[in-house]
């Protein structure tokens, strides 16, 4: 059987997130294989993506920060790609790069990591779309979107995706069955007296300070129970979340990785407050250093955190509830009701090898039904 001429897509190249580790350990399956995305920034990007070759448009298209030509060009910029030359086609992200052009005797393998918040009325980053004099014209641009985004999820010729919050999205919106493979996460992290401890104890919160990530219900919560709390991250809101908090909540900003798992290791627990969580990779990394994590009973958190466990939920969207809550994850974890080591255990079922592993096998299986089938 031949060795496949294989080609991967990424939506956008311009920051390093959950989406990009996860395109990341794709690309190290397939490290012969070209990247094409809409927009590439190497400034974000790790020496390893930075050294493969990467299609993009140039010039106009890359630098483009305009929301309205993003939604009408999104579409036409991944159709335009030609990839006939290649066998398989692997894409990854979360709306335009689906809706790629291939041939019948080629494949095409996409993950998806949820179908598009701004489409299906889910919370997103930005906001500006909900001002009373653009409503009308996001109304009928979402409408049309939406039909494209049907019809490109037709395409692929098999659908991965992050858990089974997002594998019933995916069959609501586009009719479609997925299989879940669960995303990498660096769970294999330094722990105990390989790093150096933290005078104070601490609750941790880690993501882009943007309004769906709910850091604004974080900082009220915390400002009223005044425990300490670091947040790791930037964002839009960053200025305005600043402003309000008291002195027991610190801000460190963007931090490297290791930064960020230092901090995870010296703090008590971790607070995630994001509703309707697509999968959530901060939790699991907490998990990683055996910390136990505070999370909205939603979304991803219900298939990573084992309630009385590896952590606890929260019901509702307020300050009270949280506060509650918050009380008695601190007396739980004072009185030592949670076993790190177990928990560090449970984060082991997401590590980046599985994930590797399980991938490159789908890849492979599917290839070979689809040369059978030729």
């Amino acid at each position: 059987m031949k060795q496949p001429k294989v080609a991967l897509a990424h939506e956008f190249l311009e920051q390093y997130g959950g989406a990009e580790k996860t395109f990341e350990e794709i690309a190290k399956i397939f490290p012969n294989s070209p990247i094409y995305t809409a927009k590439y920034n190497p400034k974000y990007m790790t020496e390893f993506i930075k050294s493969r070759e990467i299609i993009y448009p140039k010039g106009l298209f890359n630098g483009l920060s305009s929301k309205l030509f993003f939604l009408f060009k999104m579409p036409a910029i991944f159709e335009s790609f030609d990839y006939r030359k290649y066998d398989i086609v692997v894409s990854d992200g979360n709306t335009w790069n689906k809706g790629i052009i291939t041939k019948p005797e080629q494949l095409h393998i996409t993950y998806i990591h949820t179908p598009p918040r701004f489409l299906y009325k889910y919370s997103q980053e930005t906001t500006k779309w909900e001002k009373p004099t653009l409503k009308p014209m996001y109304s009928y641009l979402s409408n049309a979107l939406r039909i494209w985004d049907y019809v490109a999820a037709q395409r692929p010729d098999y659908i991965l995706t992050n858990s089974e919050n997002t594998r019933k999205r995916i069959k609501k919106f586009y009719g479609r069955d997925s299989k879940i493979i669960y995303p990498p996460v660096d769970v294999n992290v330094k722990s105990g007296s390989d790093l150096k401890k933290a005078v104070t104890p601490y609750f941790v919160a880690v993501g882009r300070l943007s309004r769906y990530k709910n850091f604004d219900l974080l900082i009220d919560t915390f400002n009223e129970i005044r425990f300490p709390l670091v947040i790791v991250g930037t964002g839009k809101e960053e200025s305005k979340l600043k402003a309000k908090a008291k002195e027991n909540i610190i801000f460190k900003g963007r931090a490297s990785d290791e930064e960020k798992h230092q901090i995870l290791e010296n703090s008590v627990g971790l607070i995630n407050p994001v509703v309707e969580e697509d999968f959530g990779i901060v939790p699991v990394e907490a998990m990683a250093h055996g910390k136990p994590v505070l999370a909205h009973r939603s979304g991803g958190h219900l298939e990573t955190i084992v309630e009385g466990e590896d952590g606890m939920f929260f019901e509702e969207e307020t300050v009270e509830c949280l506060s509650q809550k918050l009380i008695e994850f601190d007396k739980a974890i004072k009185n030592r009701q949670f076993n790190h080591e177990k928990i560090k255990e449970h984060a082991q079922r997401f590590s980046r090898e599985r994930f590797s592993s399980e991938f490159e096998n789908f890849v492979r299986e599917k290839w070979e039904e689809h040369q059978k089938n030729a």
